[in-house]
């Protein structure tokens, strides 16, 4: 059985969910650029969705058609609270497209996690995260 290791009491560390909803073609980079801060773990699932892009118009076989929901990619880091800060910036500067970012560039957000618990080794709090 694996031993977690605590850098302080259980009790006294925090850990959070960051969600991060990005653009497809930034994948890659983020992911690229998460390693580089120390974030190496994350789900990552295939999304649909719209805010205020509300679709976009595409031609399928000469005919022009509405797109209501359009193709992104959903983030789950979960990191201890010393992450939190870097990695939010890290997702900020590498999802962004062009200089000042775009509309549908993506959102994040950050919610408190009660516990976590790992699966393999009943590993518990921010050792298992």
């Amino acid at each position: 059985m694996a031993t977690c290791f605590f850098l302080e009491p259980p009790l006294l560390t925090t850990m959070k969910l960051i969600l991060a909803v990005i653009q497809p073609p930034k994948l890659a980079t983020v992911r690229q650029a998460l390693g580089h801060i120390g974030v190496s773990r994350m789900t990552v699932s295939d999304a649909m969705g719209f805010a205020r892009q509300r679709g976009q118009t595409e031609t399928y076989r000469g005919a022009e058609y509405r797109t209501n929901l359009l193709r992104k990619v959903n983030l789950e880091i979960a990191v201890n609270d010393d992450f939190v800060d870097r990695t939010i910036d890290c997702l900020q500067r590498n999802a962004r497209t062009g200089l000042d970012g775009n509309i549908g560039d993506g959102k994040i957000f950050v919610l408190p996690v009660e516990a976590v618990i790992q699966i393999s080794d009943s590993c518990k709090g921010p050792g298992a995260v």
